[in-house]
């Protein structure tokens, strides 16, 4: 791949990220906190989601085609990037390689994520708060759920501190270090949120 194609896929790439992978995260944990105020209330708040116009259009073409083109996509640069690692911080090579992790573990939770709900509505089953509290009643499901958002909100929080650095907006040293405290504190905001939704559901 040329110099100038692989720039411009990276920013593709950083960019799927945020626009459109990032805001539908964001709204799915909107839609899953509802979970906090009570069966009723979710319901009606994933039912809305469903009367989308378009729905199956707007889940391939805004969910599921980015998702892959992201995790596939990432692959390919994770593999690339594995020899230049040496010449990294220490503490870069970790975020590096848990980017890295967490980005295969979500990609793996959000199959099963899929397969457990979505898919399950083609066999006449409804997304619904019974659904998941039948789900995260088994504790390897809910471990799996606490390890799946906990990687996702990872994931998401340091890619936008890498997405600033990949598009030249934070170059100095201390806009770098203002970004890492800032994506560390979208992570503990965006757990918590995700943490509080799944056990609302226990």
């Amino acid at each position: 791949m040329s110099r100038d194609r692989a720039f411009f896929w990276r920013r593709v790439h950083s960019l799927s990220g945020l626009i459109p992978i990032g805001v539908f995260l964001l709204v799915h944990f909107g839609i899953n906190y509802t979970a906090f105020y009570g069966e009723e209330v979710y319901n009606q708040a994933a039912g809305l989601m469903d009367q989308l116009p378009f729905k199956y259009a707007l889940e391939l073409f805004v969910i599921f085609i980015p998702l892959l083109f992201h995790g596939i996509y990432g692959i390919f640069i994770a593999r690339e990037a594995k020899m230049k690692m040496s010449v990294y911080s220490y503490e870069k090579n970790w975020y590096f390689y848990f980017q890295r992790l967490s980005g295969i573990l979500v990609f793996i939770f959000i199959i099963w994520h899929v397969w457990t709900t979505r898919v399950q509505v083609f066999f006449g089953a409804e997304v619904n708060f019974q659904m998941v509290s039948e789900l995260v009643a088994n504790p390897f499901f809910l471990l799996f759920y606490i390890i799946g958002i906990t990687m996702a909100t990872f994931h998401f929080s340091n890619g936008l501190r890498t997405m600033l650095i990949t598009w030249g907006l934070t170059v100095s040293e201390h806009s770098q270090k203002a970004a890492k405290y800032g994506a560390i504190g979208v992570f503990v905001l965006l757990t918590g949120v995700g943490m509080v939704a799944i056990f609302a559901f226990v």
